[in-house]
């Protein structure tokens, strides 16, 4: 599953169906986008440069798209290694994360 720099679980929100942001307001305190911080996201790792991109963040600047996905870390999260929001049916659908390749991940471990 993709992590950021500092090993936080990614995230994607089902309804977003790989379009656009639709995590906002209240949504996005608990789920908050990641932002852009530079022109470009950078790949390291597993992660492909060919399936990152960006998205208009309806709050202002634009957030971080994996295979098309608007991407969320979770306060629910711990730290780096946890992934508390996984398959999670919260704030209007299910959150689940993606994998290097760019397929979302449905299912927890050992389900």
């Amino acid at each position: 599953m993709l992590v950021d720099a500092q090993g936080k679980t990614l995230y994607v929100f089902a309804p977003d169906k790989a379009k656009a942001v639709t995590c906002t307001a209240n949504c996005a305190g608990v789920w908050p986008p990641v932002t852009m911080s530079a022109s470009k996201a950078v790949a390291a790792g597993a992660v492909k440069a060919s399936l990152l991109g960006s998205d208009p963040n309806p709050r202002g600047g634009r957030v971080v798209t994996y295979a098309g996905w608007p991407l969320y870390t979770y306060t629910g999260d711990g730290g780096s290694g946890t992934a508390n929001g996984r398959t999670v049916d919260l704030n209007g659908g299910y959150w689940h994360v993606i994998s290097p390749a760019g397929q979302v991940i449905k299912k927890t471990p050992g389900s």
